[in-house]
């Protein structure tokens, strides 16, 4: 039986979408940085590499055309490598990782990289085309809800409180700021330069600088609990959801390295961690956050697994709202979850996120000494995906 193994992650820093470091760097740019250094990390030639699966959530701009294809050749691999991209919005670098084990399970491909990327500055931006299907909407009114509003369709439903979501909103910050101090995400990251654009506040003059990024722009390791409160919820009074305990825009890619396990102990190289399973799901539109209630419980089912037999949980942070309540529904402890913080700290390139969490889990998962780590998260339009991995 054949089996993918993850031999290298690499990943940007994150920046802050539109004032951060990558707010010039075009989408096949911003992924080059990653797949270049996980290629070098893993020791192979770029023309070993039978497939480049990547995600990309808005796939417009300078993510058009198959950015898996510009991506891989603006990070110098052979023309000879071909590419696919993926979007299953916010888990598309997830699914890209587990569609590049499969292949090398199920296709008898030997080396893939998965990853993915988001330029949220250059693509989200008010020419971005985006266009209903009415008659769509005759049948799921709820199919096109922004994920804002969907998070406070969560907190009224299911009764998490603005005080729970803060608290959840602080405790992403310390932990991230903790963990940074601690060089805890030293081991995936790699300094990028690049060109950012800088504009004067009085006369709106654009000019451009040259940055090295060294690490996540978006941790704010000064938040208070009465910062937080004082921050007025976005959609108005008497909402839940402030920039304080929802995820950031934000830019960056991930990628990682897989390869078949007897190709990696034949090479010498000792690998991160093994690919077990995928899992997705569906539920309402309207509260697409919870989406991993639904996921994990098949995906454990699946493997014949316990929640308490996984070591460390990676839940998206799209919102404080629906990581509480997907914890508290399936019994996710707190000191498992998330324990370097997530997205409302870190930051969420939507394409990027799964593929940044599964690299992160099994470093951190090393760390620890666990054996089994989940990457979960909410999808946009009412899904959940949830991803099994075996630390080694």
């Amino acid at each position: 039986m054949r089996s993918a193994v993850i031999v290298s992650t690499a990943r940007t820093p994150i920046g802050r979408a539109y004032r951060g470091a990558f707010n010039n760097t075009p989408s096949p740019t911003l992924s080059a940085f990653s797949i270049r250094a996980a290629v070098e990390r893993a020791g192979i030639d770029g023309a070993e590499v039978d497939d480049v699966c990547w995600g990309s959530a808005l796939q417009q701009g300078s993510q058009a055309g198959n950015t898996a294809r510009t991506a891989l050749l603006r990070a110098g691999l052979p023309i000879s490598v071909p590419g696919m991209t993926i979007d299953r919005q916010c888990s598309s670098g997830l699914m890209a990782i587990a569609t590049a084990a499969k292949q090398i399970i199920v296709d008898n491909m030997d080396i893939c990289i998965g990853g993915g990327v988001e330029s949220i500055s250059l693509v989200q931006t008010p020419e971005m085309r985006v266009a209903p299907d009415p008659e769509l909407l005759k049948m799921h009114k709820d199919i096109y809800m922004p994920m804002l509003q969907t998070a406070e369709v969560v907190a009224a439903r299911y009764q998490v409180s603005r005080d729970r979501q803060d608290e959840y909103g602080l405790q992403s910050q310390q932990r991230t700021a903790a963990a940074q101090a601690a060089g805890k995400f030293d081991d995936e990251i790699v300094a990028c330069t690049a060109t950012m654009a800088v504009a004067n506040k009085e006369t709106g003059e654009i000019s451009h600088k040259e940055v090295t990024l060294s690490k996540d722009e978006g941790n704010r390791a000064d938040t208070t609990l009465e910062g937080l409160k004082s921050l007025k919820p976005v959609m108005g009074p008497d909402m839940n959801i402030t920039a304080g305990n929802a995820s950031q825009l934000s830019d960056g890619s991930s990628a990682s390295v897989l390869m078949e396990e007897s190709l990696a102990a034949k090479k010498g190289l000792t690998p991160l961690g093994r690919y077990v399973g995928m899992a997705v799901a569906g539920t309402e539109p309207d509260e697409m956050g919870i989406g991993p209630v639904y996921a994990i419980p098949k995906l454990l089912q699946r493997f014949g697994l316990k929640m308490d037999d996984i070591g460390l949980w990676e839940l998206n942070e799209a919102f404080a709202v629906q990581v509480l309540y997907c914890a508290d529904k399936l019994g996710i402890p707190m000191d498992r979850l998330n324990v370097n913080g997530g997205a409302i700290s870190i930051g969420h390139p939507y394409g990027m996120s799964g593929a940044r969490m599964v690299g992160h889990a099994l470093i951190e998962g090393k760390r620890r000494g666990v054996k089994y780590v989940v990457i979960t998260m909410c999808i946009g339009g009412g899904q959940g995906a949830a991803g099994l991995f075996e630390v080694l």
